[in-house]
């Protein structure tokens, strides 16, 4: 924010830091919204007693952590006003400063004590409401929050499901939507399931409406419409309107045609029209699609006569129609409300529908309470159990408990960031928080975000909200609205171009119920860089090979032109990327690539599951066939073939066994079946057999984590690296990570050496993702465009615009909740009105209902779309690449001409602005290489199809030497100590005392030490039993509780020791347990740090826990000779670290149990 340039908006910036005020802030991309939400949190900090009086909420922890990283950075660095740069740090150093005179007055030490400021995302915000009040809340003790918890929702469906087999109450239920389904037994678990996930956004709603209200909301719902279209329809032309209907149905009343444009026959005046009124004007108007109709016939009463007197007068009646359509033409609003009135539902139920209706709302309660009672069996929850026990917790607006009363004295300034993705039960929670505010009475709120980047309508964020707190504010607050315009990220270029573009594409006026966001202009900053800030590449026919060798060439220009521009491949999903991460290999481009390549696609990952399935199962013959196919064997067909030849023959002379009775593990162990085998297969059975057979023999007694690294390792699985890959040495290390990660998943998943839920493993499996390049820089970054959100690059490319959006799967239940922004009512407190519908019978047409539901809910996802377009193009600096394709349609003329984009695509909602680029491509002809594959991407395919053969190792394969002993050698001499040292705990208890503190250090450094106290370790005692249960400690009572004791002590020492606070509070780039795999030396490492992160002076800081103790007086003369033992082990850490990292690096050690700390560069 340089001070020499205009700001335009800067009177709304210095407006918005007024602490007496509540404001609604809509901050465009690019706008600086972090930093104006930083700038009011430290203006708010000197106007308060206590810093915990301020609360600032995220919807991340990366968020949160960004924002007090940032606040600490300006109160960390030294303050001098007269030499700041720009006007935007002159500021922040002057807020720096009086917040740091607040600190000294009032002692709070906020530099030492950082956990006193009170950011935090809204998730944790819910863990410390039921945690303050455990009665109210109905939790107890505090269970752990788990992300996923389908096999929780799993299991209080099947639990509510047997009912039906029992004489209870919703058993009937039960048999009416296994009959509603057709008994799809599968898909009603399914379907439940899926609802259980949502539950804090229906649950509410279930009891709360009879048959009456729900029926009368539907009939509000046509009311309102017809309200709104007779709003949009031009006054002027009522008149003429309406005798065009008269004479329309004259003419279809005389030939006895049955028609819509009858109904409105009788009407006099439009305000008196009801609905079926409107579906005979929309006949006359539109066509089925909903387009104005080009033309009339006598299908429509407007026949062409057959005298010539007749037809003069038809003639005169067709232009006054054809006038009517023409001034009609540009109320691109009433078209749409017209053909809307067309889908509008019944206002009734059918005693069919509501029948089922009624036995899924009885249903779901049972289900939610089954899984209540799973949840307080196991001790874990989900993030919505949290955010339902916490509405729970702060009571109703009427009748507020103890601690929204308290919390009412002790918050008296909110912040809420983000806000556009804000679901309905979040804003729920803010309504509570803020219940007894009032105007003027010092306290305030300050919501800011953008509606045009609500992008997470699938995590149910509702865009509408946003523009109802600023319309009608929030309870009884209200907010005055404040919108930013300057830009201070991208260059002219882009923001001319932007501007441009979406104000055509995005909606011309706000709805509330379709999330319809207008856009809001920005004034560019930066000056132009270049001529051409934005370019389109046009495609044509889906050919991914010619769109990913494209963005490599995107990518290696801009390299050769601007080197050190960081360039950013995004996409609306990750599918879309695979053949463009392809060539990026191929070509040598390292990057770095965020939640995008899943780990089960790996070919290490899937060689490492055959094995597995193997090994567990000596019966699945699909693993071990797969197993024979690995590269670590490489059976040919023809091989495999020969050895079942022998098992047939064997069978023949065994009548009791059938052929589909053959366990391939028998044939591999027994040489007797290797005679049809050729000597290369036999060499290959033989290694596969030594280095399965001890394995198998001795399954039982190891881990399967074990017995599968040992199996894969012997038969040479760390050397099968895909020929290609070879080539690029950088990705060696990856693929030892990906099999690292999927050991680690399968530790955690096996149960006395077994996998129970194969299912279930695969499943969790195919949530995971593949390690990143750690190598590679950031110079080149892929992601969604989704995770981009909040990021910039100097530029941008987006590939893959022209593919659709899969559809989403239909729902158990479908409701619609959304406040009516069209009818103006008196009182701003206003219930929303609420329809619910049940999903379709099997084999027969959607319900009415949902139908309607479903096409608001398309209207959303278009306008989302928009939304989604403009977050990719405002991560852009300086340039931005779009990249789509269109199949070629043949014209009247024979000329090709390029198609209308798919629906679900984004090129299609662009294709307004960007069809005339294709058009051009065409007809130019500068695009001919796209119109079909290019001859050499055609060898290529052809030349994979002809040589699909299979990478394995050779014959005559074997583990490489074992390195020599070490022989150690004292360069010194050594002394003995004479103190006496005695440590007070060792052998196995130490391990496992260590393996849960680690756990748990984890959790509370990812937690960022927030809602963790003394009181909440102590009263998880049986929690650390189970854990030392579980990781296989064995011993008396007495020696499990000194494990315990040893827990508690190093957890709580942990937590109020200032060293142990700074280590796990909240800081950037932080990561527990992070595994990092490199070349160190000319050797592959492979190491797990404890904790890492970057302190506010740069600084990356590499930290190891040791739960070792020391009793006696030298702890000093202890922690230096740890320090000395450990030195390599974290030196090691380092080397790796500075191949991902260039910022200078410190080396720490933690012993939570003395509280002992050494450090070293």
């Amino acid at each position: 924010m340089a001070n020499s340039k205009i700001i335009p908006d800067a009177d709304e910036r210095r407006q918005a830091l007024d602490p007496s005020q509540s404001f609604i802030v809509q901050a465009p991309a690019g706008s600086g919204k972090t930093a104006l939400l930083i700038q009011r949190y430290l203006k708010l900090l000197t106007c308060v007693d206590a810093p915990e009086e301020v609360v600032a909420i995220t919807f991340t922890r990366k968020a949160a952590a960004e924002m007090r990283t940032r606040v600490l950075a300006e109160l960390e660095i030294e303050h001098n006003p007269d030499e700041a740069e720009t006007t935007h740090e002159k500021l922040n150093q002057e807020l720096a400063a009086a917040v740091l005179l607040r600190d000294q007055q009032a002692g709070w030490y906020l530099i030492e004590h950082p956990e006193r400021l009170r950011i935090q995302t809204i998730d944790s915000l819910c863990a410390s409401l039921t945690r303050q009040m455990p009665m109210l809340s109905k939790f107890g003790a505090q269970p752990e929050t788990i992300e996923d918890a389908t096999d929780f929702y799993l299991e209080a469906v099947r639990v509510t499901l047997e009912l039906m087999q029992q004489d209870h109450a919703i058993a009937h239920d039960v048999e009416q939507l296994l009959e509603h389904l057709d008994n799809d037994m599968a898909r009603v678990e399914t379907l439940l399931i899926e609802m259980l996930a949502q539950r804090d956004h229906w649950l509410r709603h279930i009891h709360a409406k009879t048959r009456q209200e729900l029926e009368e909301s539907l009939q509000n719902l046509r009311y309102h419409a017809l309200q709104y279209v007779l709003l949009q329809f031009p006054k002027v032309l009522e008149n003429e309107l309406l005798a065009l209907l008269r004479y329309a149905a004259i003419n279809l009343t005389a030939d006895g045609k049955k028609s819509s444009i009858l109904f409105p026959n009788q009407i006099y005046s439009l305000s008196s029209a009801n609905v079926e009124h409107w579906y005979g004007i929309a006949e006359l108007l539109l066509t089925r699609e909903g387009s104005w109709r080009k033309k009339i016939s006598i299908n429509e009463g407007f026949p062409s006569g057959n005298s010539k007197i007749e037809k003069d007068e038809a003639k005169k009646w067709k232009n006054r129609w054809g006038a009517l359509v023409a001034a009609l033409s540009s109320e691109e609003v009433f078209r749409q409300a017209l053909h809307d009135m067309r889908l509008l539902p019944p206002p009734y139920y059918t005693d069919r529908q509501w029948k089922i209706l009624g036995a899924i709302t009885r249903l779901l309660p049972n289900a939610v309470a089954q899984l209540k009672i799973i949840f307080q069996t196991s001790g874990f929850v989900d993030f919505s159990e949290v955010t339902q026990r916490a509405l729970l917790a702060l009571g109703e607006s009427e009748f507020p408990t103890d601690l929204a009363l308290a919390l009412d004295y002790r918050i008296q300034h909110l912040l809420i960031d983000e806000f556009q993705d804000t679901s309905i039960s979040q804003y729920k929670l803010i309504e509570k928080l803020i219940a007894g505010w009032e105007m003027g009475d010092g306290r305030s709120l300050f919501a800011v975000g953008d509606p045009m980047q609500s992008i997470y309508r699938f995590r149910e964020a509702e865009v509408g909200l946003f523009l109802q707190a600023r319309n009608t504010g929030i309870g009884h607050l209200v907010l005055q609205p404040i919108t930013l315009s300057s830009n201070f990220r991208s260059q002219r270029g882009i923001i001319d171009w932007v501007n441009e573009t979406f104000t055509q594409i995005m909606p011309i006026r706000e709805e509330i119920e379709s999330g319809a966001v207008p856009y809001t202009p920005s004034t560019a900053i930066h000056s132009r860089f270049t001529e051409i800030a934005v370019k389109v590449y046009p495609l044509f026919d889906k050919n991914q090979i010619a769109e990913a060798n494209q963005v490599v060439e995107i990518i290696q220009q801009n390299r050769r032109d601007y080197p050190t521009n960081t360039i950013a491949i995004l996409v609306r999903n990750r599918s879309h990327l695979q053949t463009i991460v392809q060539k990026l290999k191929e070509s040598g481009l390292r990057f770095r690539a965020i939640d995008i390549e899943l780990l089960h696609y790996r070919p290490v990952v899937q060689d490492l599951l055959v094995l597995t399935r193997a090994l567990i199962n000596l019966a699945d013959k699909v693993a071990w066939f797969a197993l024979l196919r690995a590269p670590w064997c490489g059976f040919l067909l023809k091989d495999i073939d020969a050895l079942l030849k022998t098992s047939n023959e064997h069978k023949e002379k065994d009548c009791d066994t059938t052929i589909n009775e053959t366990v391939l593990w028998q044939l591999i162990d027994d040489p007797n079946h290797w005679c049809y085998l050729s000597d290369d297969a036999k060499a290959r059975i033989e290694r596969l057999r030594d280095a399965l057979a001890p394995c198998i023999m001795h399954r039982e007694r190891q881990s399967l984590r074990m017995t599968v690294e040992a199996v894969w390792q012997a038969l040479g699985g760390p050397g099968c690296i895909n020929p290609i890959i070879k080539k690029n040495s950088n990705y060696i290390s990856t693929t030892w990570s990906d099999a690292m990660i999927f050991l680690d998943y399968l530790e955690m998943q096996e149960e006395v050496g077994t996998i129970r839920d194969l299912i279930g493993f695969e499943k969790g499996l195919n949530a995971l993702y593949a390690s990143q390049d750690l190598v590679a820089d950031d110079s080149l970054q892929i992601m969604t465009i989704h995770k981009a959100k909040g990021l910039e690059f100097d530029t941008v490319i987006v590939p893959g615009m022209g593919r659709e959006q899969r559809r989403n799967d239909k729902q158990l239940l479908k409701w619609m909740e959304q406040p009516h922004d069209r009818i103006k009512v008196e009182t701003k407190l206003v219930s929303p009105e609420l329809l619910l519908a049940p999903i379709q019978e099997t084999g027969l047409d959607s319900d009415p209902i949902y139908r309607w539901m479903e096409k608001i809910d398309c209207k959303k996802e278009q306008n989302e779309a928009d939304r989604l377009l403009y977050v990719a193009a405002t991560r852009a600096r300086k340039f931005l690449h779009l990249l789509g394709h269109v199949n070629l349609v043949e014209s009247e003329e024979g000329k090709y001409i390029p198609k209308k984009p798919a629906v679900g695509s984004l090129l299609h909602r662009l294709w307004p602005v960007m069809q005339l680029i294709y058009f051009d491509a065409v007809e130019k002809n500068t695009m001919d290489k796209n119109l079909k594959l290019e001859n050499k991407d055609c060898e290529v395919i052809i030349s994979d199809i002809n040589n699909q053969g299979i990478y394995r190792l050779k014959e005559g394969w074997t583990l490489p030497d074992a390195p020599k002993s070490v022989a150690w050698k004292e360069i010194y001499e050594t002394k003995q100590i004479q103190e006496d040292i005695e440590f007070s705990w060792a052998g196995e208890m130490a391990r496992h005392v260590g393996n849960v503190v680690h756990r748990w250090l984890k959790k509370i450094a990812d937690d960022e030490l927030r809602a963790w106290d003394t009181e909440r370790i102590r009263m998880m005692h049986d929690c650390f039993k189970q854990n030392l249960l579980a990781d296989g400690m064995s011993g008396n009572d007495k020696e499990v509780e000194n494990a315990i004791d040893r827990i508690i002590l190093a957890l709580i020492n942990a937590i109020s020791d200032e060293r142990g606070r700074w280590i796990l509070g909240s800081h950037r780039h932080a990561k527990n347990e992070l595994r990092v795999v490199g070349i160190v030396d000319n050797k592959l490492m492979n190491c797990v740090i404890d904790r890492t992160f970057t302190d506010s002076r740069g600084v990356r800081w590499i930290i190891d826990y040791k739960t070792g103790s020391h009793e006696g007086a030298d702890v000093d003369n202890f922690l230096n000779r740890e320090q000395i033992r450990y030195y390599e082990q974290l030196n090691y850490y380092a080397k790796l670290m500075r191949q991902i990292d260039s910022q200078p690096i410190k080396l720490g050690i933690y012993f939570p149990l003395i509280k002992g700390w050494r450090e070293w560069e």
